[in-house]
């Protein structure tokens, strides 16, 4: 399971997915897919899509991955999780392959979600691939639409060692015949997209500035939500028949985004004032670094309490010197094998003055974030999406 234990449950083949496929007698070819990739952003535009449009009246299925506190998030229904009888009912069906394909945890959930969209008999599905694009699971969908919201630092230990290279890989979702909408990366990889997508047979399209109607219809609220508008925005323009939206249904669905997907831990604020608390999903050097302008913001960097945590297949030291001194830290681990050590991500962060104490859960660090904050403070919880579900759980009472 990639989301626990991490490159080892990587399959860099689709073999096994092309398997599973064929066992179940090619569910993926049962509904259209509209399919996102791209390293951040990928989720908000997934979830924006199927809320536009669900909110037309038609029946979407929703893939996105990871999930926050329960694994049935992975594969909803017009913002309706597959239920949980469902889920046994498709692993008692898939378990005597387990032997012959060794099939991931990935490959058997996108397998499961393809089976449940066909059963429900879904109009679309709108399909988030997980890691990357050419090699993801879901890279067997029947396209009628796909974008690539963003090229960034991450899994390029998998991927790449180049943002170039990553380009390369997301671009392979590309189709023949299909529009995939771009979003701007302005790191150098646009003509690599463009020209990848181009070689594939796809229609490349660019993102642009969403319309401020748009940007204020949306119910997240992240700074980098105007970024992934614009490639919502895009993608809403280029809908194939018979899936063309209404402006003002589109921007209802906008405002509905959490009813209609779930979709949490998106810049959400927890507490309004005394203090400010927010949380955010966000886990390397691009998308941190759009938050802590945010956060600037809200309070001083000096008034921040950081409840923070990572896994240790990231790219620690370069997020890490994104933050900022002035801050209070407490350092925790996320409640997954592949979570780092708060110990040792507490020692790294000395090594660039972040000071602060290591706790052993999220729960522990958050609580001593709201004993020590003044009510005119602000309290940031992040590093990774595994803190951010910890403390959702702990919320939630789960934990």
């Amino acid at each position: 399971m990639f989301q626990r234990v991490g490159k080892s449950a990587y399959k860099a083949n689709l073999d096994n997915t092309w398997a599973l496929m064929k066992a179940f007698d090619q569910p993926q070819r049962a509904f259209p897919s509209i399919h996102i990739a791209g390293t951040n952003g990928k989720g908000s535009v997934s979830s924006a899509m199927a809320a536009i449009l669900a909110e037309s009246g038609f029946k979407v299925g929703l893939y996105t991955s990871p999930h926050l506190l329960d694994f049935r998030e992975r594969i909803q229904i017009n913002g309706q999780c597959i239920s949980e009888q469902a889920v046994v009912e498709f692993y008692q069906r898939v378990e005597p392959l387990l032997n012959d394909l060794a099939p991931s945890f990935f490959e058997i959930t996108v397998a499961m979600a393809f089976d449940y969209f066909r059963k429900e008999q879904v109009d679309v599905a709108v399909v988030e691939v997980g890691l990357g694009g050419r090699l993801d699971s879901t890279n067997v969908v029947e396209s009628i639409l796909g974008a690539i919201a963003s090229i960034g630092h991450d899994h390029m230990d998998l991927l790449g060692d180049s943002l170039e290279k990553v380009a390369t890989e997301k671009a392979g979702i590309a189709k023949a015949g299909i529009p995939v909408v771009l979003g701007r990366t302005y790191n150098g990889c646009d003509e690599v997209l463009e020209s990848e997508c181009r070689r594939l047979g796809a229609f490349p399209i660019w993102a642009e500035e969403a319309p401020a109607t748009w940007l204020e219809a949306f119910s997240l609220k992240g700074h980098y939500q105007k970024h992934n508008l614009g490639v919502v925005h895009r993608l809403w323009q280029n809908l194939p028949a018979p899936f063309q939206v209404d402006e003002r249904v589109a921007l209802a669905g906008l405002r509905r985004t959490q009813y209609w997907s779930g979709i949490r831990g998106r810049w959400e604020i927890l507490s309004a004032a005394e203090p400010f608390v927010v949380c955010d999903t966000g886990h390397n050097a691009e998308a941190i670094a759009v938050t802590l302008n945010q956060l600037r913001g809200q309070a001083p960097f000096e008034d921040c309490h950081f409840v923070w945590g990572a896994v240790g297949d990231k790219d620690l030291k370069g997020v890490l010197s994104l933050l900022p001194e002035s801050a209070s830290y407490y350092w925790c681990k996320p409640s997954i094998p592949r979570g780092l050590d708060a110990g040792l991500l507490s020692q790294a962060a000395a090594e660039l003055n972040l000071r602060g104490q290591a706790f052993s859960s999220v729960a522990e660090a958050y609580q001593a974030a709201l004993s020590k904050a003044e009510p005119h403070q602000a309290i940031y919880v992040g590093g990774s999406t595994f803190v951010v579900a910890d403390l959702l759980a702990h919320l939630n009472g789960s934990a």
